[in-house]
Formats: C-alpha cells, structure tokens, sequence
C-alpha cells in the first residue's frame, strides 16, 4: 500500500480524497494554484504545493508542473480525481513513466473508451446495445446529410472526446445540420484539442441512466447498481439518484451486466462508469465510458456502502477485489443535488465572489461534501460546483421529504446557487411521480 498520494485536483473531490487517505493511514501532498492560495481544506492535506497561476491551463493542467509536485513531495501515487487530467492518457503515461502510479486505468484502456467511436466498437463487441451511428469520424458535409437521410432526423452531433455536452448539437433538418457540423467541431476543438465528431440517432425525450463498475488487476469486476442522471439542463447534471423509477428490475440487471461486460472486454482497472440513455419503450443504448471517479459516486456509497475513493486505492495499489457480484448490497434511496455558484434566475451565470454565511444541514442521512465555508471566496477560474448534498432514505418519497428539509436549511449567503431551482424541481409533480426525461428542466422551468 502506498505511503503518500499526490491528489492532482482541487475543492470538493481534493477533501474528499484527502479524508479518503487519512483513514487508510496514508499521508496526502495536495497541489493548488495562487487563487486557491489559502483555501482551508489545503491544511487537511499532509503538504501542499503550489502549481502555478489561476489560470487552469498555467497549474492544474500543466503536467510538467503537477510531475514536479509529486517528485517533490515524494510519493508512490497521483490521484486525479475528475475534470483537469483526469481522462488525458497522455498524463497517465508520463506518470507510469516516472514509476508514480496514476490511480486509475491503464492508458491503453483510458485511450480506447476516451475516444466515444471506438467505445462503441468496443460495446458492440462485448454485445451492448449502441444507438444507430455513423461508423466512424464524419469528414465532411456531404457524409454527414447521407447518414441523416438513412436514419432520419432528428441526429446529435458528437465530439468523439471529452464530454460534459461540450462539442454536442442536435440537428432536425440539412440546414441545421450544416450549421451545428461546424459549431460542433469549433466547441470540441476548444475545448478538448480534438475537433473530431460522429453522428447518432437522437433518441427523444430520453432518461440518462449510469452504471458504476469495479474492476481490479487480476481479471474480476463487478457493477454497483445504476444512477438516474436524467435530471439535468444542457446535458449538465442538476440531481443525480439511485435507484433509477424509469427502468424495470429485468432491465436494470441487464444494463449493469452489460456495463460488466463491456469493461472486461476492454481489459480496463479501476472505477469507471458506463452512460446509458433509455428510450421511452425502455430499451437502453450504450452511450460512453467515463475513466475515471465521477462527481455523483456518493450516491452509489450511500447505497452499497461502498467508499469508492478507497476501492480506487486498493485496486492501484495491486489489491485484488474483495467482493463478488452477489455480495453488493443495494439498500435505500439516494439523491445528490449538486449545490453550484450560479443563479438559474439569470440563465446560470456564474456567482463567484466571498461567501458570507454558510449553514449546512444535517440530521438523520444527509450528507454536505463541500470544501466551502463561510469566508470562502469562490474563485472565478474554475467550475461553479461548491457541494453536493446528498441525501439516503428507505424509500424514493423519503428522499424526497429529507432533500426538500435539507434544501430548506441550506443557508449559503454572499453569493447566487443553484438550490431555489433544486427545491422548485423536487417539489414538482412530476419529479415526484418519475416521469422526467433530460429534457424536463429545459421544458418546465427554461421554457424551452
């Protein structure tokens, strides 16, 4: 086991990592740039180095900055946590290289189900259901209007990396389709340095359904249930729950095999999750892998009991599985609501600056993992997430009373967050009654 872990990250996944490794006995070096100079949840960690400037691309994103770091404090491992480096294989090679372990996938595994186009080929493989496609890259006009008259409109453009719906349009007829080609590829190449894009069928209406896996070195895996993502406002997640109202017990058990499966075949370690969109005769299609802990993996702990910050440790470090798929529990109801410094009031425009008074909830299963505080400026460089608020009942009607307490006791002053709008959506009818799609945001409260 590993004596002292880099966390390449910053906020709310950096403390959660930090306390992660302080109950394992295991000493933590965190890195931060000058505006996080300062920042409490710094002093839980063993030591701390700064990076570089504000600026993302001059500290967090520098690689050569973050290898100093961890040569530096001396340690065995890089935990990225999510976002910045922690789906760029090219990171995850100089770290091996430099004989730190990167704890996540190989970077063989990470390239093959980074890239979206070659996931699929990969899904297929392993027998899950894709949603009809371009067969590769789509190089020019005249190839995409082709697979649009075969398949019909309307068709979503893809960026064949990255994800968070950057480099993603939907198109309804050729004219717009033309058009969102070249949007599309302009966002991803921005965003991602990769300006390639594939064609799908657009499902409607669709839910977004998850399935977390758990695979060690030796060969076993095993699924942790599925997370509902479908509540969400331009294919950015709002609230996350498990276990999902949209899909039937026979189909939640084939979804999570085929999650199973299609990591085994891809020969990949660590924690991953396998993205699903079910249509609305309940038939799910394969959408992407992500490599790497994902923002809403509190909900799968609440449920398994699992903390899924450890088992990426363990299974880096070399320790085989120490479960079997018919030992993961799956008790109660979960729902995270991701607490963001923005105000829906003004189309989610970001509200950095100093938070003034900060009152977190509590009680019976609640849950507030934050690195914010009252005193805290929220810097204006990086995302606007601040906390998650979670909470785990017996039933989905519980979870639902428990939130809207919690959201009620929520006192974040100083700034605009997202949790009017959490507590409008929870309270709506047909949250209550589960009939969302990921489109219900957009529709009830957008207007659009």
């Amino acid at each position: 086991m590993y004596q002292r872990i880099l966390v390449a990250n910053r906020g709310e996944i950096a403390l959660r990592i930090f306390r992660a490794c302080r109950e394992m006995g295991i000493e933590s070096v965190a890195i931060y740039s000058e505006a996080d100079r300062g920042a409490h949840y710094l002093t839980l960690a063993d030591e701390a180095i700064c990076v570089g400037p504000a600026k993302a691309s001059d500290s967090y994103l520098k690689i050569a900055s973050v290898i100093s770091a961890a040569e530096v404090g001396n340690v065995q491992a890089i935990h990225p946590g999510y976002g910045f480096l922690a789906e760029n294989a090219h990171f995850n090679e100089i770290c091996r290289s430099c004989k730190i372990d990167f704890i996540g996938p190989s970077p063989e595994a990470m390239a093959q189900l980074g890239d979206k186009n070659t996931a699929r080929s990969l899904a297929r493989k392993a027998g899950v259901p894709v949603v009809p496609g371009s067969a590769g890259v789509i190089e020019t006009e005249e190839e995409a209007l082709r697979f649009a008259h075969e398949v019909g409109f309307p068709v979503l453009i893809k960026a064949t990396a990255g994800g968070g719906g950057r480099g993603m349009r939907v198109a309804g007829n050729d004219l717009s389709l033309k058009s969102a080609l070249q949007q599309a590829r302009n966002e991803a190449e921005a965003a991602f340095g990769n300006g390639a894009v594939y064609l799908e069928k657009y499902i409607e209406h669709p839910r977004h359904v998850e399935v977390q896996v758990l695979a060690d070195q030796h060969g076993a895996a095993v699924h942790l249930w599925e997370r509902d993502c479908s509540t969400q406002r331009r294919h950015q997640k709002l609230i996350e729950e498990s276990p999902s109202t949209s899909i039937s017990e026979e189909t939640r058990q084939q979804m999570c095999e085929s999650a199973r499966n299609l990591i085994l075949t891809a020969g990949y370690h660590n924690a991953a999750t396998v993205e699903f969109i079910v249509d609305g005769d309940g038939n799910f299609y394969f959408i992407e892998v992500n490599a790497r802990i994902q923002v809403e993996h509190p909900v799968t702990e609440l449920i398994t009991g699992i903390d899924l910050i450890k088992a990426q440790i363990r299974i880096a470090s070399g320790e085989p599985l120490w479960i079997t798929q018919d030992q993961v529990p799956r008790n109660g109801h979960a729902i995270e609501c991701r607490i963001n410094a923005e105000d829906p009031a003004r189309n989610f425009q970001p509200s950095p600056g100093r938070i003034e008074q900060l009152i977190a909830p509590g009680g019976f299963g609640v849950r507030f993992d934050s690195h914010a505080h009252a005193g805290y400026v929220v810097p204006p460089h990086y995302d606007s997430m601040i906390g998650k608020l979670l909470v785990h009942r017996a039933t989905r009607e519980e979870a639902i009373a428990t939130m809207l307490r919690c959201l009620a006791e929520l006192k974040i002053e100083g700034i605009k967050t997202t949790t009017p709008l959490h507590r409008e959506i929870l309270s709506h009818t047909a949250f209550v009654e589960g009939r969302i799609d990921t489109t219900f945001v957009e529709r009830t409260f957008m207007g659009q």
